[in-house]
């Protein structure tokens, strides 16, 4: 357990052998731990990071002082502590969003947010405005596509949609889930995009569904559970200003597609990244399987790996040792 605090075995079994022996130079404890002293010489190196050891210019290797180890381990939990208040304060920051973005989203649908707000109920309406819409975009659009997998008509639908706009030059940048990589037809269709000069990225989780039609419109489901059910067509430009941003951060995220999703300094994928921040966020695995657009038994499988991954024996403790390490935090 000492490993949740920065101790590795290796730096602990060095660590408990000058506390046996405090006089031991780092020869010494090469000689009794079977390493080099350049090993040796790494692990001291973690453990002065950690203020567990004091090395001198000469070279010996000491204690900082003839003292019990606790002091020591308070200070390692304290730093545990910190982190763990700084990751509350950012779940907090993150609901306290959360609540504010679903006010502003209802106070549109209402019409008393001061931007110009067209409602749409059922998918046909929904197809026709944004034929329409598309249809007039001079220079941009820009999309937020979750759902992970999608259906053989919707495809073929966006094909006749997207393609007048490809042709006559309008910059297209999709955001997809990481999730559609492993599906035949969805992943197909992105690389027919990319084809035809569109712009496609992948990320863990989408919030929502979104289409931004020349920084002018944004078009946003009533349910986010539901898309098909209604939508919205915003206008204003501090609404579409936000959103704008909204797309740009999450843009910058991305992987390309094509390329390879890179490891974090953790091992982690950008998919492992963001089904930590899901479980952190307390989502079941249902939940989350919808939010990373992957199927029930995918979200079982992607968890099964985090654990072994942590150590962990049950999804609970994972979410303890990810929390205890600073995987939920930012990566560096």
């Amino acid at each position: 357990m000492l490993e949740d605090l920065g101790l590795d075995k290796q730096a602990e079994a060095v660590y408990r052998e000058m506390l046996n022996h405090p006089t031991m130079t780092r020869a010494e404890l090469a000689f009794v731990l079977g390493e080099t002293e350049d090993v040796i010489g790494s692990v001291l190196d973690r453990l002065s990071r950690l203020a567990l050891v004091q090395q001198d210019e000469a070279g010996p290797v000491r204690p900082v002082r003839r003292v019990r180890p606790e002091a020591r381990m308070e200070r390692l939990l304290a730093r545990q502590e910190a982190q763990l208040a700084a990751l509350q304060q950012q779940i907090e920051a993150s609901r306290d969003a959360t609540a504010q973005l679903m006010s502003e989203c209802t106070d549109l649908v209402r019409g008393g947010s001061g931007s110009r707000v067209e409602q749409l109920t059922g998918i046909e309406a929904i197809r026709t405005r944004i034929a329409e819409l598309t249809g007039r975009i001079c220079e941009e659009i820009m999309t937020f596509a979750p759902g992970g997998a999608q259906r053989a008509d919707d495809l073929e639908e966006a094909r006749s949609v997207d393609r007048p706009m490809l042709e006559r030059g309008v910059r297209m940048r999709t955001l997809w889930l990481d999730s559609i990589r492993n599906d035949g037809p969805t992943l197909e269709y992105a690389h027919w995009l990319h084809s035809l000069h569109g712009q496609v990225r992948t990320v863990p989780s989408l919030p929502v569904r979104m289409i931004i039609m020349d920084r002018e419109c944004a078009l946003l489901p009533v349910n986010t559970d539901d898309a098909t059910a209604g939508a919205v067509v915003v206008h204003g430009q501090g609404t579409i200003a936000a959103l704008c941003a909204l797309f740009e951060i999450i843009w910058s995220t991305g992987t390309v597609l094509g390329a390879p999703q890179p490891l974090d300094d953790r091992g982690l994928t950008p998919q492992e990244r963001g089904f930590l921040q899901l479980l952190g966020q307390g989502l079941t695995d249902q939940a989350i399987a919808v939010r990373l657009g992957v199927s029930h038994r995918t979200a079982r499988r992607i968890a099964a790996a985090l654990m072994e991954k942590l150590g962990a024996r049950s999804r609970f403790e994972a979410g303890l040792k990810a929390a205890a390490q600073g995987w939920l935090l930012p990566s560096q």
